[in-house]
């Protein structure tokens, strides 16, 4: 099941769990289950807290980072429960756990790097789920020179990755961002919700308008205290209130001097498919792009 991006005077989502009668495994019934997909370094963890802040009756289960391809119950890095991290013993004991909570609520399963269409019927995004237990599938986006800045910075900072190694993994994240672009394209005919982080972070009003499609209560629409899941923020690591101190639209200019950055947006810039989608979705974005293929990345005297 996915739902889309739509007007704000569309109908709110249903609740597949008041149709089916719970989620068996937790003997828990939350008024909303929602799937949340995202590239990493996109808001993923501030945007799952955020909708925890605002669950039905503040009674929130959030399973974090899920494995594709299996049963996100059990598949998963940690969660927890009303924004609080629960214990490894806490999470895998899913009775107890659904015992501990009131009828309704929100249950919000979410996975990084992921991309929902690469997945079909006869190997599901997420196992052996019922989708029909959900009540929608949210697709959270990123502006691309703000999102592969902060990949990049965040990559730099692990000791385990060598140049090539990050690298690597940088260019196939960014084949998985183009593709899930290419998704939010079909957002109409797919009931997919699409989250632009960037839009998210600068209005109030827009983060309402999202609570309302979600069919969510607006209890706290505040973007709230920095999440600290993978290391937190890769640029600001001791910043805890993000409604002021995070600068999440200048990561590209704060990495314009790497090397390897300009690097990485030089072959980006040439990536036909990328620039057709990003033209869609941050235009702006493919067109700095654009100019930046117009130039050689170093002079042929770099090399002779």
């Amino acid at each position: 099941m996915m739902t889309v991006e739509q007007d704000v005077s569309t109908p709110s989502l249903a609740s597949g769990a008041e149709r089916h009668g719970g989620w068996p495994d937790l003997g828990w019934q939350p008024d909303v289950a929602l799937r949340l997909f995202g590239m990493r370094r996109s808001g993923n963890h501030a945007v799952a807290n955020w909708l925890q802040r605002n669950a039905p009756g503040q009674q929130a289960l959030f399973f974090n980072n899920c494995k594709p391809g299996r049963a996100p119950l059990t598949h998963h890095q940690g969660g927890e429960r009303n924004a609080l991290r629960l214990s490894r013993h806490e999470i895998g004991d899913l009775t107890s756990l659904g015992a501990s909570m009131a009828p309704g609520g929100l249950l919000l399963i979410s996975y990084e790097d992921t991309v929902p269409s690469d997945y079909g019927f006869d190997r599901p995004v997420s196992g052996d789920l019922d989708e029909g237990l959900l009540s929608g599938d949210v697709l959270l986006l990123r502006g691309f020179l703000n999102w592969s800045a902060s990949l990049l910075k965040k990559l730099q900072g692990n000791p385990a990755f060598s140049l090539v190694q990050r690298n690597a993994v940088i260019l196939r994240a960014i084949d998985s961002y183009r593709r899930m672009l290419e998704l939010a394209s079909q957002a109409n005919e797919l009931a997919l919700v699409v989250v632009d982080y960037d839009h998210w972070m600068r209005s109030a009003n827009y983060r309402k308008d999202l609570l309302d499609r979600l069919d969510l209560p607006v209890a706290d629409n505040t973007l709230g205290k920095m999440q600290t899941y993978g290391g937190g923020s890769s640029f600001d690591k001791d910043q805890g209130d993000a409604d002021f101190d995070l600068k999440t639209d200048q990561r590209c200019r704060q990495m314009v001097g790497d090397a390897e950055y300009q690097a990485i947006l030089h072959l980006a810039a040439r990536d036909e498919a990328l620039l057709a989608a990003l033209t869609r979705h941050y235009p702006d974005d493919a067109a700095r792009l654009s100019q930046l293929a117009e130039h050689p990345p170093f002079t042929a005297g770099g090399l002779f």
